[in-house]
């Protein structure tokens, strides 16, 4: 993919974490891009950086050396409300958001456009509508979060990050703790959201046969602490997909677009 075709860019970033003095790197040398209309899924094993490369990338936290760039922007210049407006994150953390209805808990994603009292006007209210009933949620507006099942719970989430406005969404595992059929409501629903809102979608997963078949872009936290990047044709095709795990004795199925022994 050309660099010139994307709206995020990484270039010669470096990520990990601070020690006292020392800077321990998990990642680096990385030159990551993310295209409009795109679902990319990261996956690797556990302790391999994934939350902590999608912290840099967000800028939740900063990246050892280089930089991030969004539409040209180095993202490390701008401010925390700027950011806000071309980034939505969804995490994995669960958020004390039980007293909240469903259509409170979105509001919030209006927090970067609306003034100091953060009040919604009409306009703010229809965006919020229009988010819920993107995701899928519109029918639990009136109901509190604590009510809700796991799967709407993120369904809510994503409305808030869509409520948001921002051409880029970045989703910490956001499959987590979802059941099979939940887990390929959201897939589809991200999905979606890439390829009919025109979004830039990256998530984090561990389901890899569902990143396989639904994202159009996968990258690969392998062993040896590379990023491999590539459609799911290209990285089954080389052998990429044999890379992710340490134990030799896992293999890559294509027939079943998953591991086995």
């Amino acid at each position: 993919m050309k660099t010139e075709d994307a709206i995020y860019t990484t270039h010669d970033l470096a990520v990990g974490y601070r020690n006292g003095k020392t800077a321990v790197t998990l990642l680096h040398g990385l030159n990551l891009s993310l295209q409009t209309g795109k679902l990319v899924a990261l996956l690797g094993q556990n302790g391999a950086g994934k939350s902590t490369l999608l912290r840099a990338l967000t800028c939740d936290e900063r990246p050892l050396s280089g930089t991030i760039e969004v539409n040209g922007r180095n993202l490390a210049d701008m401010s925390q409300k700027d950011r806000s407006r071309l980034i939505g994150l969804v995490s994995t953390e669960r958020i004390q958001a039980g007293a909240l209805t469903v259509t409170e808990l979105v509001g919030l994603g209006r927090q970067p456009h609306t003034g100091f009292l953060g009040r919604l006007d009409d306009e703010d209210h229809e965006i919020v509508r229009q988010a819920m009933e993107d995701a899928g949620i519109i029918g639990k507006a009136g109901e509190y979060m604590s009510s809700l099942s796991d799967g709407e719970r993120q369904k809510a989430m994503i409305a808030r990050a869509l409520a948001q406005q921002t051409p880029i969404i970045i989703l910490d595992e956001p499959t987590a703790f979802l059941d099979v059929a939940s887990r390929i409501e959201t897939m589809r629903l991200l999905q979606t959201l890439a390829h009919e809102r025109g979004k830039a979608v990256l998530l984090s997963s561990h389901d890899i046969s569902q990143s396989l078949m639904l994202a159009d872009e996968l990258w690969l936290i392998t062993t040896d602490r590379q990023v491999v990047t590539g459609t799911s044709q290209q990285l089954v095709a080389d052998g990429a997909m044999n890379r992710l795990f340490e134990n030799r004795d896992i293999h890559f199925n294509p027939g079943i677009l998953d591991y086995s022994f």
